[in-house]
């Protein structure tokens, strides 16, 4: 799988995908991932990537030259399943989501900046906002590698054990079940007998309990479309 991210800040996206599960997946050939720094298109002797925004107000846009230019030269290399925007008025980032995008081939990412792109970038390129919560970052790089990270490991071969993305919290709208490992006993504090069984259908059923009573607990909403009780 190829992500192609369009970036007013290149250096802020290095670090996260050059470390643990997301730089193996790059070293077996599972995942590439691609930097396009959006200043290479700028326009003039100061690489403008942004302008003031027409009806005044306070901040600065993403003109729509640079960003267009970028898009074009890229889609002209590849066909694109997905052309995404991180954006805080997006869809709200989902499991669900993270698991058709991982079915995918070639993502191209464009990152959010100041006040945000010009609205004709969106209306002529964008096939997918996202948002990953409902708050507002300097930008959108970290959005962007929340996004890659999530569906990234969902891709066969990324993680050592391809059952544990199966089990990961919101998988099938339940959180995780409490996890422990040794010491079996640390400071009096005792991992449940049923972990220690070695009785796999008990344990199964003991993990979903607490998975529904954890989700009942903490998040109702999601209880709720467990039941079916919300889209």
């Amino acid at each position: 799988m190829r992500f192609d991210i369009i970036t007013v800040l290149p250096e802020l996206l290095e670090g996260p995908f050059s470390h643990s599960i997301l730089k193996r997946a790059q070293q077996k050939g599972l995942l590439e991932v691609h930097l396009h720094p959006l200043r290479d298109y700028a326009l003039g002797k100061h690489k403008q990537v942004d302008d003031y925004a027409f009806g005044g107000g306070a901040g600065m846009v993403m003109r729509v030259e640079p960003i267009a230019a970028c898009i074009e030269q890229l889609m002209a290399e590849r066909t694109y399943d997905a052309l995404i925007y991180t954006t805080p008025d997006g869809e709200r980032l989902e499991q669900t989501t993270c698991n058709r995008l991982s079915l995918m081939e070639n993502v191209l990412i464009l990152c959010g900046h100041y006040k945000g792109v010009d609205e004709r970038i969106r209306e002529k390129y964008i096939t997918h906002e996202i948002s990953i919560g409902d708050y507002v970052l300097s930008g959108g790089e970290l959005a962007a590698a929340i996004l890659v990270d999530a569906v990234g490991r969902l891709i066969p071969g990324v993680l050592n054990d391809e059952t544990s993305a199966l089990t990961d919290s919101f998988q099938d709208d339940l959180l995780a079940p409490p996890v422990y490992t040794r010491p079996a006993d640390w400071n009096g504090m005792k991992v449940p007998d049923i972990l220690l069984s070695g009785h796999d259908k008990n344990i199964e059923d003991w993990r979903h309990e607490q998975s529904v009573a954890r989700t009942k607990a903490r998040r109702p909403d999601l209880w709720a479309r467990y039941r079916g009780e919300l889209p």
